[in-house]
């Protein structure tokens, strides 16, 4: 855009990027002003099976924006959430809270419910803290609780942080589960609570500032000064 002539500042055409700004008073794309950001928001959105977490899709499949109700900003949605998984969906307006969000060195944990068809023993589960290797694929560690048994089905609990593609899903398929249900329960502190499929509601603006307060690194520490 730069390249193009379309950037200004205070009336004069940028050439080169190497501009340093202390903010965006007088910047202007296309003769139009820049706008400041908006302040970060954040949504629960209760995913229904069967939809898509996607922009579109090329087989014409639903997606979550089909689902979402008219005169929502852009939002983003924070992860994936399979096609037939539903439950708890982050969605925000601001690509950088999405990034901390998804990042695994902010260690943020997820919540899911599973019912699975087959057996398995609680020793089995509990045997996924360790994490799991398959097909050359890494899972971290997994904590993961045998809810309750119905005839060969059963209800399983499981929390983690990673959130790679299908992760739930095909480490209960290693341990001989084929999984019927899956439910993302919570994401951090963040859970459906009210919601039913469909339905989405905002995060208050101070639950989201005290949540990302504890979302920080704390800054590395100095090493030791040689005496």
């Amino acid at each position: 855009m730069i390249a193009e002539g379309r950037i200004a500042l205070d009336g004069d055409v940028l050439t080169t990027p190497a501009t340093l700004l202390e903010n965006l008073r007088g910047v202007t794309v296309d003769g139009k002003p820049v706008a400041p950001p908006a302040a970060a928001r954040l949504w629960r959105f209760y995913k229904p099976a069967g939809c898509l977490t996607a922009a579109r899709d090329p087989a014409g499949r639903p997606t979550i924006y089909d689902r979402l109700p008219a005169g929502l900003p852009r939002v983003m949605p924070v992860g994936r959430l399979d096609f037939m998984t539903e439950g708890l969906l982050l969605l925000t307006n601001d690509g950088e809270l999405k990034r901390q969000l998804e990042l695994p060195s902010t260690a943020v944990v997820r919540h899911y419910r599973a019912r699975a068809f087959g057996e398995v023993s609680q020793a089995q589960l509990e045997a996924l803290s360790e994490g799991v290797e398959i097909e050359g694929m890494r899972y971290g560690s997994i904590d993961a609780n045998l809810e309750r048994r119905t005839g060969s089905n059963c209800w399983i609990e499981l929390s983690l942080t990673e959130g790679k593609n299908r992760e739930v899903r095909r480490v209960l398929a290693h341990l001989g589960l084929q999984v019927s249900r899956l439910i993302r329960t919570a994401y951090g502190p963040f859970t459906m609570m009210d919601l039913d499929p469909g339905d989405i509601g905002e995060v208050q603006r101070e639950d989201l500032f005290r949540f990302r307060q504890t979302l920080k690194t704390p800054a590395a520490k100095k090493p030791p000064v040689e005496k």
